[in-house]
């Protein structure tokens, strides 16, 4: 059964004598009469067998005891069997392996770069390798974040009309050349035509007013239908964000296709969809799923990545920082992002090309300047106003609205995710996008706030108001003693109202649907249009009541105290805190979009109290909810194990299980051996001395001995289904007339690792986190009594929380 299966840890087999010894399951042991020395050779080949091959002493009696070199056994030439090694998909990798393989890799060619120029530059060639691949990495990203966000800038305001000048400029490029604009309407000018005006000849008046609402659902619905069509035709895994499955696949779990060229493919023309159909969503997470498809592919021009997983993980750890680098225009905070959130294994190496990546795609993505104001981002913005103690006060509500919208955002996402796939409309995704998006585009029109693109939302928010703004925001009337709320920032403010009550439902519908599909644009849309309402209010506040004690100490009579913008900006980093509880990366991240030190502590104070909130209501952010909602297996290195179990209670097999299903060394047939396969579905077999003895000697992945038989079958005669097939150094004895023996001692890991039945489970579950195991067996007293799985810690871990432990699904 799927749930039960097991796990291959595996080693490198030249490398063994230089990571292991012997221990005491590693000893002579004496099994059939014949003394097998389990320590290997240097020489040996993955598929050994030559009976006169260096380094094995080897000699085959048949039945008299007599030498025979002709009956040698397989010998493939040295050269490894393709296959051997390699993971199923849905399947998690051998950490301890594909390091030990990238170590032997790196071993030889030391050994050979002064043989010759030719070694010597192959060497050369395999040290830049890495540089070279997050190079090509930060390239690719930054060209394709730049022509996303140019994209769907244009699309967003083809929903509203159309500039006859040039039709692929947006609306505001539509009026830079224009000489008939004025200062206060410079986002009109006669270039740039509304639908209404195309079609009913008329700007102004209920039916222009119709028709513009009337082609704005119908771009909107236009856009979503393609979106989520192409996602369901070409590439299934192009929808959501992206970032729940990288943080599963950088832990180790494979999972085919989810960072190939199709899905790069469709996922970059689907975002740009998506984003301009007006959805409650965002395009910044998608671009990290986007960077590592980019570090994914070129990653197979080099065989260094190519043929070693774990490496290949550290690639895509540098793309997920180049991603965050060109969502947000900040590569310290990607690299940090790529540290705190989505990475496994991040050693040093990996953090210098995380960097380096980032700042090669923020590059790129600055000489495209997709946004026309020389900044990597819409929303760049600079304060000038120092802020005050006492604001600490409203700073820190704010991180408390934060962790309370995170921890409401959470449970409502996963509780409508996992009644989405109980429901009959769950099974029509193209029918649910549509749906979803019509609501959003019919409730959004009347409300200008809720109409224009999320980040331009964000943008307007976060600004400060000046002498040059014409928002709403700004409307005051200038008095001696401050500045006095107008009618347009009171009609502004209950729009914002409206706006936030908006966001926050579709945004819970939104996020899960099969369109790519960020959270961190809304999430900071909604802290932003919180934190303005705030800012506003307490600027009103110092405004009338400045004679108060806490205003008097430090809000001089006519001076603009309170920087309303500023409260937008601490809201949006509480709020996307709350809901991803990240802490460091998003300090740095919004540090980074605004430029100023100056405001890093109330961005920390705001981050650290919706943490902290959020935690209290649950401790894992919406990416481990949804990792956890899909069945991954994934170990979250944030989650402690406090229970006092030990290893016996959690290992297979149960006291209601059958007998754990094992390999003796030597006296197995072919058949027998693909008779234990083929009625399990286990993923690996535990080797053992006899079953009378249970003493360990080895792993043997099922894929790994599939795949040898089938090799040995079509490049070796004589391999029967009566075939003895042994994992020692040497044939056993066989009579005279016995068909060819098949060994296979070359695919066993000879160093599983092991535990007593009495370890903690507090221990095991260290090891595997630390180590990227698979599975461990546990021994008493060097006997064999079960097997512990990845999958059997995650489901004992739900247990333990009164989850449901049939949740976990993969392996």
């Amino acid at each position: 059964m799927e749930s039960e299966q097991l796990y291959h840890r595996g080693y490198c087999r030249n490398s063994y004598n230089s990571i292991t010894s012997a221990s005491s399951d590693e000893e002579l042991l004496d099994g059939a009469g014949v003394i097998m020395d389990f320590h290997t050779t240097e020489d040996d080949n993955l598929l050994d067998g030559d009976a006169a091959s260096p380094g094995s002493n080897y000699n085959m009696s048949n039945g008299g005891g007599a030498p025979s070199s002709s009956t040698h056994l397989l010998d493939f030439l040295e050269e490894p069997i393709p296959g051997v090694g390699t993971y199923d998909d849905f399947h998690t990798i051998d950490w301890v392996r594909e390091k030990c393989k990238d170590r032997e890799r790196h071993r030889k060619i030391n050994s050979k770069k002064k043989e010759s120029a030719w070694e010597f530059t192959k060497s050369l060639y395999d040290a830049w390798s890495g540089w070279l691949v997050v190079t090509l990495t930060g390239l690719a990203s930054g060209a394709l974040a730049g022509l996303i966000d140019i994209a769907a800038d244009w699309m967003n305001d083809l929903k509203e009309g159309v500039c006859l000048s040039a039709l692929w400029f947006n609306h505001e490029q539509c009026c830079w050349t224009s000489n008939e604009t004025t200062f206060a309407e410079r986002d009109k000018c006669p270039q740039w035509k509304s639908w209404a005006e195309l079609i009913l000849g008329q700007a102004e008046g209920p039916g222009s007013y119709i028709m513009n609402y009337f082609m704005y659902i119908y771009w909107a619905l236009s856009f979503a239908f393609l979106a989520v069509c192409l996602v369901k035709v070409f590439a299934p895994y192009a929808c959501g964000s992206g970032i729940p499955e990288i943080k599963t696949i950088l832990s180790g779990f494979i999972i085919r296709g989810y960072l190939g060229k199709w899905t790069l493919m469709i996922k970059t023309i689907t975002l740009v969809l998506a984003v301009a159909s007006g959805l409650s969503l965002g395009k910044e997470g998608p671009l990290v799923h986007v960077a590592c498809c980019c570090g994914n592919i070129f990653s197979y021009l080099f065989p260094k990545y190519s043929k070693n997983e774990a490496k290949k993980r550290e690639v895509l750890s540098a793309a997920s920082a180049a991603g965050v680098s060109v969502a947000f225009g900040a590569p310290i905070g990607g690299v940090l992002f790529s540290l705190e959130e989505v990475s496994y294994y991040f050693p040093l190496k990996t953090l210098w090309r995380s960097f380096f990546a980032a700042l090669v795609a923020a590059f790129v993505l600055r000489s495209i300047n997709p946004f026309g104001n020389s900044r990597l981002v819409l929303f760049y913005v600079e304060y000038h106003t120092p802020w005050y103690l006492f604001e600490l006060i409203p700073f820190i509500l704010l991180g408390v609205f934060g962790g309370l919208w995170g921890a409401f955002f959470i449970r409502a996402n996963i509780a409508w995710c996992r009644r989405q796939r109980s429901l009959s409309s769950g099974k029509y995704p193209v029918l649910e996008v549509i749906l979803v998006a019509a609501i959003t585009a019919v409730v959004a029109f009347p409300n200008p706030y809720t109409r224009q693109n999320t980040s331009e939302l964000i943008k307007e928010l976060f600004t400060d108001c000046g002498p040059l703004e014409t928002s709403q925001l700004c409307q005051y009337r200038s008095q001696m003693t401050g500045s006095d709320a107008g009618p347009g920032v009171y009609s502004a403010m209950w729009q914002l109202c409206l706006a936030l009550i908006f966001k926050i439902i579709m945004t819970i519908f939104t996020f899960g649907l099969k369109v790519p599909s960020g959270l961190f644009i809304p999430s900071m849309a909604i802290g932003a249009i919180a934190g303005r309402i705030v800012g506003i209010a307490m600027e009103q506040l110092a405004y009338y009541h400045h004679d108060w004690f806490f205003f008097k100490e430090w809000c001089e009579v006519g001076a603009d105290c309170i920087t309303p913008g500023l409260y937008a900006m601490v809201g949006a980093a509480a709020c996307l805190g709350g809901v991803t509880r990240m802490t460091v990366s998003l300090v740095v991240i919004v540090f980074e979009l605004t430029g100023g030190l100056e405001y890093i502590v109330p961005l920390m104070a705001a981050v650290m109290t919706s943490k902290w909130v959020g935690d209290a209501f649950g401790r894992e952010g919406i990416y481990e909810a949804h990792i956890r909602l899909n069945g991954y297996p994934f170990l979250d290195a944030k989650e402690e194990f406090t229970h006092t179990t030990l290893a016996r209670e959690v290992m297979r097999p149960r006291r209601s299980d059958p007998p754990l299903a094992v390999l003796t060394q030597d006296d197995m047939t072919v058949e027998e051996l693909q008779a234990t396969i083929n009625e399990t579905s286990y993923n690996g077999f535990p080797v053992i001395v006899s079953k009378e003895s249970q003493r360990l000697v080895g792993f043997a992945l099922r894929r790994d001995i599939t795949i040898a038989i089938e090799n040995a079958r079509r490049k070796q005669e004589g391999i029967l289904p009566n075939s003895r097939v042994y994992f020692t150094q040497h044939a056993p004895t066989l009579p005279a007339d016995s068909p060819r023996p098949l060994k296979l001692r070359s695919i066993l890991d000879m160093s599983p690792f092991t535990v007593t039945d009495h370890t903690p489970m507090e221990i095991v579950v260290d090891i595997f986190r630390k180590l990227g195991l698979r599975q461990c067996l546990v021994t008493h007293n060097g006997r064999l009594l079960g097997i512990i799985t990845k999958k059997d810690i995650l489901r004992h871990m739900a247990q333990m929380a009164n989850q449901d432990p049939e949740s976990i699904m993969f392996n």
